[in-house]
C-alpha cells in the first residue's frame, strides 16, 4: 500500500511463480515501472508476476474518504483474487459497507460505494517489459552510518530477518540502544509541508506540535558558519539572538504528513490567504531537496541550551527533541507532549512509562523515539505495568535520592583530601535553572577527574556516584486507562508520599491502545467500546481529586490550544519541590476526527468547555494569592457543535437521537457546573 516500501523491504520475496502482485502508487501504469527498484523489477520479470496498479489515496479522496483507502484496496483484491465472482464479491463489499458503516448515514454509505465503483476504473494492469529498466536500487534497511548495532541487529529485524539472528547478537541484560529510531527511515508520508520562509513569523508553533519531532527549526550566526546551500534561511526576529538566521527543516524521511504543522501554521500570505508559511505539496515534489535540506541542517550548531529561556515557547523550540520518530499514529495528540518534555529536561530524565500507546510508540522493538544528545545524555526510559508504574516510578526517585545522599556523604568525607572548595562548592549549589545546572556538571567532571588518582576505597564508590550529584527529574507517564482506572490506587499512593515527582497523564479519554474502550476519563455522552449507548455518567476529575492533598500541583493542558500555557505547566512541575501532575489533552484517532486537525481541535474542545485549562500550584498561597489559576475561556452553548465534530459524539446521534439528546444535555449541565466550580476556586 506504499511504493516506498518497495525500496526498504523484500515484499516479493513471498510471491509465487505467476502470482498477482497489487501495488498502490500514484504512477500510472506507463510510468510505474521505471520507479521501481531494479531488484523488484527483475522479481517480477523472473517470477512472471502479473503487475497491477491503482491509485488508492486519489480515489479515496475523490470519493470523500480522505486518507481511508482500506475500500479502494479490497474492491481490488477481489477483483483480481477471483475467490468470488467479480459482481458477487462487489454486491459482497457493499452489503458489508452498509453493516458496518449503517448507523453513520447514507452519505458515508455512498462515499464508500462511490469508492469501491471509482476503485474498479482506476484499477490497470502494467505491461511488464522483458528487461530491467532504469538504475534504482533498493536501499539499506539502515543508512551505512548507523552504529555497528543498528547495522547488525535493529538493520536485520528491519529488513524482518530477525529470526536469523543468533542469541549472542542481543545485550546480554536486555537493554537496547536509545535513539535508534533515527535509524528507520519509513517514508511513509504521501505529502510533505514546504516551508516559505518569507512569510514565517518565527512562532515555533509547528516545532512543538509534531508529533514525531520531524519538523525542526535552528538559529545559526552568519558569521561562524557558511549558509548551507541546501538549507533555507531568513533573518530571526528575536532581540536574543540579533543578526543570526533561522531555518526550519523538515526530515522528509521520517515525516509522517500529518499536516498537524500546516493546520496550526498562523503565518498566511497576505497576497493569497490560502498560502501559509508551511503548505502540504506532494512528497515527489519535495523529497530529494529536502533529504539534502535535512542532511545539512544537521551539520549546523545546535543552540546552547544557557542561552534560551527553556520555559518559552520560541525557547523550547529551538530545544533538541530527545524523542523523536515515534511510530505512533500520523497526527497522534499525545507524542507532542513527549516531545516538549524531551527539549525541557531530557538530557537528566528518568522515564517510567505505563503499558499503554506511549510504551507502544515508545520503546517497541526494534526502535525506540527516546533519544540522546551529542554529549551521550537522554532520557532513560523502561516500561511498567498499568497497575504499579506509578510505585515503579515512585522507587525510581527512592533510588536517585538515595545515591545522591550516599554521594554527598562520601564528598562531605573527602573534602580535606580533595580540597575544601571544590567539594563545597558542589555540595552548595543552586540547580534551578540550565545555568546552575551546566556549572554543577563542571564541577563535577572536574571531581571525577581528581577523583581518578585516588586510592581510598570511598573515591572509588564516589566515582560512580558522583554524577548522582547532578540534579535530575522523575516523570511517570502512562494514559488515562492507566491514571484513572487500573493504576489508579498506584498513582494516588504517590500523590500523597510527598516525594519529588512529576506524573504527566497523556489523556484521550479512553483506552485508546486496546481498541477504544470506556474509562473513568470517558467524558459523559460519548460512545465507546462498553458503552456504546453513550456514558451516563459524568467524567472522574483526577485534577480536584489530587488538589485535596494541600501539597501537589496540578495542571490540565491543551498544547493545540495554548502552547505557553503548557510549555510554563510542564516547567512548574518539574520546579516544584514535591508531586506534581500534569494532565494532558490527547486527541486520538478513536475520536473519529481528521488527524491534521489534531491540534485545532484542541483549541476547540477548550473554547467549548470540554476541557478546561487550569494551574493549582500550592505556593502561590505563600505569597497571598489563590493557589488555582484558571488559563482559559468557556463560551457557552459552544460543547454541541464541538461534540458533533467527534464519532464518538456524533454516532450516537444518529442511531439514537433522543438519548444522544438527554445526554447532551446532561454534558452541557456537567460542563457548566464544573466551570462554576473552577471559578469559586480562582477567585479564592
Amino acid at each position: 500500500h506504499q511504493t516506498h516500501f518497495l525500496e526498504r523491504m523484500d515484499v516479493l520475496e513471498v510471491a509465487d511463480d505467476g502470482a498477482t502482485f497489487l501495488l498502490n502508487t500514484p504512477y500510472g501504469p506507463d510510468e510505474v515501472w521505471e520507479r521501481l527498484p531494479v531488484e523488484v523489477q527483475e522479481q517480477i520479470i523472473v517470477k512472471g508476476l502479473r503487475f497491477f496498479v491503482v491509485d488508492g489515496h486519489r480515489v479515496a479522496r475523490e470519493a470523500g474518504l480522505a486518507g481511508r483507502i482500506n475500500t479502494v484496496l479490497q474492491t481490488c483484491f477481489f477483483a483480481l483474487s477471483g475467490i468470488l465472482p467479480r459482481e458477487d464479491a462487489m454486491a459482497a463489499i457493499k452489503k458489508g459497507i452498509e453493516k458496518a458503516y449503517g448507523k453513520r448515514g447514507r452519505e458515508v454509505l455512498e462515499r464508500n460505494f462511490a469508492a469501491v465503483d471509482a476503485a474498479l476504473e482506476a484499477l490497470h494492469q502494467v505491461a511488464v517489459p522483458d528487461a530491467i529498466e532504469g538504475e534504482r536500487h533498493r536501499l539499506p534497511p539502515v543508512p551505512d552510518e548507523a552504529p555497528d548495532f543498528v547495522r547488525r541487529v535493529t538493520g536485520a529485524i528491519i529488513a524482518r530477518q530477525g529470526d536469523l539472528l543468533p542469541v549472542s547478537a542481543f545485550p546480554v541484560d536486555g537493554t537496547f540502544p536509545s535513539g535508534t529510531a533515527r535509524w528507520e527511515k519509513r517514508s511513509i508520508a504521501l505529502e510533505l509541508p514546504a516551508w516559505d520562509p518569507e512569510i514565517c513569523i518565527d512562532c515555533a508553533k509547528c516545532v512543538l506540535v509534531c508529533p514525531h519531532a520531524a519538523i525542526r527549526m535552528k538559529v545559526w550566526d552568519p558569521e561562524v558558519v557558511d549558509a548551507p546551500a541546501a538549507v533555507q534561511h531568513k533573518a530571526w526576529r528575536g532581540k536574543d539572538f540579533a543578526g543570526h538566521r533561522l531555518t526550519i527543516q523538515v526530515a522528509p524521511d521520517d515525516c509522517t504528513g500529518c499536516a498537524v504543522c500546516a493546520d496550526i501554521c498562523p503565518a498566511v500570505s497576505k497576497e493569497d490567504p490560502s498560502h501559509k508559511s508551511l503548505t502540504m505539496v506532494p512528497t515527489a515534489d519535495r523529497l530529494e531537496a529536502d533529504r539534502a535540506g535535512w542532511k545539512a541542517f544537521q551539520q549546523l550548531p545546535t543552540v546552547d541550551r544557557t542561552e534560551v529561556r527553556p520555559d518559552t515557547v520560541k525557547g523550547s523550540g529551538l530545544l533538541e527533541p530527545l524523542f523523536e520518530f515515534s511510530g505512533a499514529c500520523a497526527g497522534c495528540g499525545e507524542t507532542p507532549y513527549l516531545g516538549l518534555l524531551s527539549r525541557l529536561f531530557g538530557d537528566r530524565t528518568l522515564v517510567a512509562n505505563a503499558t499503554g500507546c506511549s510504551s507502544i510508540f515508545g520503546g517497541n522493538l526494534p526502535t525506540t523515539p527516546w533519544s540522546k544528545n551529542d554529549e551521550g545524555r537522554g532520557p532513560a526510559w523502561s516500561n511498567s505495568l498499568f497497575e504499579d508504574n506509578a510505585e515503579f516510578g515512585l522507587g525510581m526517585r527512592a533510588g536517585l535520592d538515595r545515591r545522591a545522599e550516599r554521594a554527598r556523604r562520601l564528598l562531605a568525607g573527602l573534602s580535606w583530601e580533595l580540597g575544601w572548595e571544590l567539594p563545597q562548592a558542589i555540595l552548595r549549589a543552586d540547580q534551578d535553572s540550565e545555568e546552575e545546572i551546566a556549572r554543577q556538571r563542571a564541577r563535577v567532571a572536574e571531581l571525577k577527574e581528581r577523583l581518578e588518582g585516588m586510592e581510598p576505597p570511598e573515591a572509588r564508590e564516589l566515582l560512580g556516584l558522583a554524577d548522582d550529584l547532578v540534579r535530575k527529574n522523575v516523570w511517570i507517564v502512562g494514559g488515562d486507562g492507566w491514571a484513572y482506572d487500573i493504576g489508579f490506587g498506584g498513582l494516588d499512593h504517590v500523590l500523597a508520599s510527598g516525594r519529588d515527582v512529576n506524573i504527566l497523564v497523556l489523556d484521550t479519554e479512553v483506552y485508546s491502545n486496546t481498541g477504544g474502550q470506556a474509562s473513568k476519563a470517558t467524558p459523559l455522552g460519548a460512545a465507546a467500546k462498553f458503552a456504546s449507548a453513550g456514558k451516563a455518567t459524568a467524567k472522574k476529575d483526577l485534577g480536584m481529586i489530587a488538589m485535596t492533598y494541600g501539597d501537589v500541583y496540578v495542571a490540565q493542558v491543551a498544547l493545540g490550544a495554548d502552547n505557553p500555557q503548557t510549555v510554563k505547566a510542564l516547567a512548574e512541575a518539574e520546579a516544584y519541590p514535591g508531586p506534581s501532575l500534569v494532565i494532558a489533552y490527547g486527541t486520538c484517532i478513536e475520536h473519529g476526527i481528521e488527524m491534521a486537525t489534531s491540534m485545532t481541535h484542541q483549541k476547540e474542545a477548550v473554547a467549548a468547555g470540554h476541557w478546561p485549562l487550569y494551574r493549582y500550584d500550592p505556593r502561590r498561597v505563600r505569597e497571598g494569592s489563590p493557589a488555582f489559576q484558571l488559563d482559559s475561556r468557556w463560551k457557552e452553548g459552544a460543547f454541541r457543535e464541538f461534540a458533533m465534530k467527534e464519532t464518538r459524539f456524533a454516532a450516537l446521534a444518529r442511531s439514537n437521537p433522543v438519548r444522544a439528546e438527554q445526554l447532551l444535555e446532561a454534558a452541557e449541565e456537567d460542563i457548566a457546573e464544573r466551570w462554576r466550580r473552577y471559578e469559586r476556586l480562582a477567585a479564592g
